[in-house]
């Protein structure tokens, strides 16, 4: 934490932003933070400011400046032109991107190598080395209007035609979806028998299109959302949209793709494992960029005389607030360990993603609170991070979501349920 002396004689201290400490700390992961850091700062925070009351799409040359420093491949690995790196340094780098603009920390999800697991294995590396570069960005069209937190329940169809699969259906909350080179869409090729599980017969399937346009078969509207600009969320109707029969997307063990398996549903879950610890990384930025502007503005606002930071209840909320912050950083940084290392931790990933993302809406809530009626405004960023907090506690499975997966892990259920 630095200090300024102000004409007045009065000290104004900028806030702290967090460091990399034991264990987790590495010379190469502090250049990494550092530099997303000054990216964030420099480069995204004045497109989000001019461009998200505006309801504005992330432009091309911030896509182009996260392609060259290489943050569509930090999970990939370097023989495809990736960053070779783990989860931790994807969620690292994401709340550095997030206390700017969450949506540019969400579109790397797009990338790190999804919609890249196809058979063929000279395409897959194709992809991959796309992907690394920015150049293959995606969308994921898991939900439908009756299927959100079950998915289990999707209806969407894909119908085999010799080569090729022709999909129907209804996907609803699907961002990027227009903008990105590729959708990667749940569907359903085969029902479940009597007695076999709902999920069976899902499977993910690639459907590869032009940015900025839809193929034949396929349309929709942009939802009109309270926050999370920067790229547009989509309602998409399927119409007898026709992809290659290879384009699916498969995993280890997968068979003929007859729908036979339950892949599509377990690959779906397996996304959303690594999603809710992102997700817990992006609330951090957020409520980390609160604490960040109340600090400052803390000491910019004067009453009675004094700047309104020098009040014992004001300076004790901003000390709850920070302490909210470490708490859940360290907590993601736990569960994105133990992700990179392999240890299953589908109840952990639930808990982070629960506890930071309520941690979120608490504490932006509360920096609106600090700035009073310039925090209902639009003139500052505080409002920002309270919108797209909110949305935190939603998508990727809503906070009852998570409580249902954690609770199922520690209780059996009793017979008469």
């Amino acid at each position: 934490m630095t200090t300024d002396e102000t004409t007045t004689g009065t000290v104004e201290m900028e806030p702290r932003r967090p460091d990399l400490l034991p264990p987790w700390h590495t010379p190469e992961r502090e250049a990494l933070q550092l530099q997303a850091r000054a990216f964030a700062m420099d480069e995204v925070l004045p497109v989000a400011d001019e461009l998200d009351p505006q309801k504005g799409e992330i432009p091309q040359h911030l896509l182009e400046r996260l392609g060259e420093l290489g943050y569509f491949g930090i999970t990939i690995d370097r023989e495809h032109g990736g960053m070779g790196l783990g989860v931790f340094e994807y969620c690292m780098v994401s709340e550095e991107l997030a206390r700017a603009w969450m949506s540019v920390a969400s579109i790397l999800a797009r990338s790190q190598g999804m919609g890249t697991s196809v058979a063929d294995p000279t395409r897959r590396a194709e992809l991959l080395a796309k992907s690394a570069a920015g150049s293959w960005i995606g969308a994921v069209a898991l939900s439908e209007p009756d299927a959100g937190s079950d998915l289990a329940n999707v209806q969407t169809r894909a119908v085999r035609d010799g080569d090729e699969w022709v999909i129907t259906g209804h996907k609803r909350w699907c961002g990027n979806a227009k903008a990105a080179d590729f959708i990667q869409v749940l569907v359903r090729v085969a029902d479940p028998q009597p007695g076999e599980s709902r999920s069976r017969g899902l499977r993910n399937v690639l459907l590869a299109k032009e940015r900025g346009s839809f193929p034949e078969g396929l349309s929709g509207y942009p939802i009109d959302k309270v926050g999370y600009h920067g790229f547009l969320t989509w309602d998409l109707r399927f119409d007898g949209v026709r992809i290659p029969a290879d384009d699916l997307i498969v995993g280890p063990g997968d068979g003929d793709g007859d729908g036979g398996s339950r892949a599509g549903f377990a690959e779906a879950q397996a996304f959303l494992n690594t999603a809710r610890v992102h997700t817990a990384a992006r609330a951090v930025g957020l409520a980390r960029a609160a604490v960040e502007d109340s600090t400052t503005y803390l000491q910019e606002r004067e009453q009675f005389g004094h700047p309104i930071g020098d009040f014992q209840a004001l300076r004790f909320a901003l000390a709850e607030m920070a302490a909210q912050v470490e708490e859940s950083r360290a907590f993601y940084r736990q569960v994105a360990h133990l992700l990179d290392v392999g240890v299953p931790c589908e109840r952990e990933a639930a808990m982070v993603k629960l506890q930071a993302t309520e941690m979120a809406v608490r504490v932006t809530n509360q920096a609106m609170q600090l700035h009073g009626g310039n925090g209902y405004t639009t003139e500052r960023q505080v409002e920002r991070h309270w919108r797209d907090a909110r949305l935190t506690t939603i998508f990727e499975g809503t906070s009852e979501i998570q409580k249902r997966i954690i609770s199922d892990r520690m209780l059996p259920r009793s017979p008469l349920t």
